[in-house]
């Protein structure tokens, strides 16, 4: 046998394991999710394969855990290893994912990225009550109102099937979500329409209104009406809640949903002036003074339409803040030197000869 024949296996396995860690280098850059096609290059027992793991974890030392580490599950739910591969799924892997900071449907739920896991992730028998929180409410609170349309029916059918298995999911933030714009454009309103004919949003006997909870363009609909009737109050709607999304009234005011502000008024005149804390740990505001600042708007270029709509619904300019009893909307925007002060200073005189000027909270 001549030399270079001798030599020629040799050879070939140094090929094949800069081949290897050629690939898994590249992996590293552009899609850690392709090692796992690598391994059909050489198999784990190999001694290649075991030098070009090697070179691959000091590649990435410092980084997220080799795909090639993780279970079944725990790869499907690394950002890091998408694409995600349907099929590849084991349901032994589901009580084995220790590594995970949530259980596997609160991790696949919460990032769109991982929505294509869902199915399979249910298929394979997660179920939401092995969550601390319900998966749905993870999600609402990382994103109130996700694209909805631009995922699968199969996905969307997963969401669904969460939202009517976990009894959890009857949450604040979660018909916040269910009922934002993208969500009513693929249908998801009518899990909140069936909650409440189904008799499962009671009124008193909840953590949160739903009233509160309704995105603000549906409270002069059916809906909202159907709560009404069925016992909620719009002053109990303004009670501290569970939930981290901006309660009802709040969120039509920083949104400048005019015709949402106006249905609230028309039930809670009281608003104008003053609004209750939220949360415990919060104190009452002032729509006007807040309106002044250029942080609490969505849309700034809103405040002085805001100023203008407040002042019209009997909102006071001499009205006392509640955390500085000496300090009146008016003072605060002449402090600001704010543009929208001769609107107010307009505004307090009619109000004083109209004799207004007496308002709780007023000078």
């Amino acid at each position: 046998m001549s030399l270079s024949m001798r030599f020629l296996p040799s050879a070939w396995a140094n090929a094949r394991l800069w081949l290897v860690v050629g690939a898994l280098g590249l992996v590293g850059c552009t899609g850690p999710a392709a090692v796992i096609g690598v391994i059909g290059i050489a198999t784990d027992t190999s001694v290649s394969w075991s030098i070009a793991k090697h070179f691959h974890d000091k590649w990435v030392e410092g980084g997220p855990v080799p795909c090639y580490y993780l279970n079944s599950v725990e790869r499907a739910l690394a950002p890091h290893c998408l694409p995600y591969q349907p099929g590849l799924m084991k349901a032994a892997d589901l009580s084995a994912t220790y590594k995970l900071p949530l259980c596997p449907l609160a991790m696949a739920a919460r990032d769109s990225r991982l929505w294509p896991a869902l199915p399979e992730l249910i298929e394979k028998g997660a179920m939401p009550e092995a969550c601390a929180q319900a998966p749905l409410v993870e999600l609402a609170q990382m994103n109130a109102c996700p694209d909805f349309s631009a995922t699968t029916p199969q996905v969307r059918e997963s969401l669904q099937w969460l939202a009517q298995a976990d009894a959890r999911a009857i949450h604040h933030d979660v018909v916040r979500m269910l009922t934002c714009p993208n969500a009513r454009a693929v249908g998801f309103d009518q899990v909140v329409v069936r909650w409440v004919a189904q008799g499962q949003m009671p009124a008193g006997r909840m953590g949160f209104s739903p009233l509160s909870a309704l995105h603000p363009d549906l409270l002069a609909t059916p809906l909202a009406a159907q709560l009404e009737a069925g016992g909620h109050k719009v002053r109990t709607a303004l009670d501290p809640y569970e939930g981290k999304l901006r309660s009802g009234f709040e969120e039509a005011f920083r949104s400048s949903n005019f015709a949402a502000i106006d249905w609230w008024l028309a039930r809670a005149p009281e608003l104008a002036n003053r609004v209750p804390p939220a949360q415990g740990n919060q104190v009452a505001w002032v729509p006007l003074a807040k309106a002044l600042g250029t942080d609490w708007l969505d849309q700034p270029n809103q405040q002085k339409p805001m100023v203008e709509f407040l002042l019209a619904h009997g909102a006071n300019p001499g009205y006392r803040l509640p955390q500085q009893p000496d300090m009146t909307v008016l003072r605060l925007a002449r402090q600001m030197n704010s543009p929208l002060a001769p609107l107010l200073e307009s505004a307090s005189v009619r109000a004083r000869v109209a004799g207004r000027g007496g308002l709780p909270g007023a000078p």
